[in-house]
């Protein structure tokens, strides 16, 4: 739910005519999930779009009646060259990728409340500051794209937040995240390197390197942009997390079958993703990887067989998990 410019989501969402809209909406009832998190959906700073966007689902599906949609970086202004063209400041010299201010951002629905007194936003850490940082450099080992520019890079493309719910039985720990394509840059690897740092926080955050982190009763969830078997990129990265004994994977999959798509290895009742050409095809990049003291009693990714609608609501499909809380 990117648009070209600020406000134009809302303004989609009022006219009630845009057939992605209609789409969204229509998975969104069929699914009906308690807590969902939307991706690359823009961003403003009063909640217009995203109360509007509730309002809409309401019509046909749940209704939510807690919001949390911190600023992303995403379209953040860096006043600097962050990309090492030379020049500043266009889309790829914001923080994270985007034409304007909010542009892709993250929203998460509830129907549970939200501690908002306990939410942590690590958005705004530097990626000089993680831990065993994998910073880009050039070939004379000089900072890339320059040290002015190391100085200011956040580590998040997206964001990094840590939100309690209030559940009837007890508080329940999101941990949501939509780190930046592994991609789209030159030999010093900087995306690359940048979505294999943003993956490697949540285990520091949960080795405890930022504060207490929950024991228990917590769900990691987000875009990845990675897929642990056929993406470009670092990707032990993705492997750690799902390897890591603090976490559970649940390995959603679509319901009926699913062809081996040329050139990929990994099993593609799993993937959340296709990318048409010249992009990179079917993979997995989004999960949720719940703590191991809950209990999954199922879970899958929404993937028709055949289209609902036209056009459809994404590229992405919905990944969801039920859990049986202890």
């Amino acid at each position: 739910m990117e648009r070209r410019g600020p406000g134009l989501l809302l303004r989609d969402i009022l006219r009630d005519t845009d057939p992605q809209i209609a789409t969204i909406a229509e998975v969104v009832a069929r699914l009906a999930p308690d807590i969902l998190l939307l991706q690359e959906v823009d961003h403003d700073r009063d909640l217009h779009a995203m109360r509007a966007l509730r309002d809409r689902l309401a019509r046909d599906g749940p209704h939510y009646p807690h919001i949390l949609a911190l600023r992303p970086n995403s379209g953040l202004y860096s006043g600097r060259d962050m990309d090492g063209d030379g020049r500043c400041c266009d889309a790829r010299d914001a923080q994270g990728y985007g034409a304007f201010s909010g542009q892709g951002g993250m929203a998460l629905l509830s129907r549970y409340p939200i501690d908002r007194d306990a939410v942590q936003d690590f958005s705004a850490l530097l990626w000089r500051d993680l831990p065993g940082a994998l910073l880009p450099v050039r070939d004379d080992g000089t900072p890339f794209p320059s040290a002015e520019a190391r100085s200011a890079q956040r580590l998040s493309y997206t964001g990094h937040w840590v939100v309690p719910l209030m559940l009837p039985d007890g508080p329940l720990t999101l941990m949501v995240f939509h780190a930046t394509p592994p991609v789209f840059d030159g030999p010093e690897d900087a995306n690359g390197r940048r979505n294999h740092d943003e993956l490697r926080f949540w285990q520091h955050f949960l080795d405890g390197a930022f504060g207490p982190a929950p024991q228990a009763r917590f769900v990691l969830m987000g875009d990845a942009n990675l897929d642990p078997n056929d993406s470009d990129g670092r990707r032990g990265a993705i492997r750690a997390l799902l390897a890591d004994p603090r976490l559970q994977d649940p390995r959603p999959m679509r319901r009926g079958p699913a062809a081996l798509a040329p050139g990929k290895s990994g099993d593609p009742r799993l993937h959340t993703v296709d990318w048409p050409p010249p992009g990179p095809g079917p993979l997995r990049v989004s999960y949720i990887l719940p703590s191991r003291d809950l209990r999954v009693s199922d879970a899958g990714v929404h993937w028709p067989l055949t289209e609902e609608s036209a056009p459809a609501a994404s590229r992405h499909r919905p990944v969801w998990v039920d859990l049986a809380m202890p």
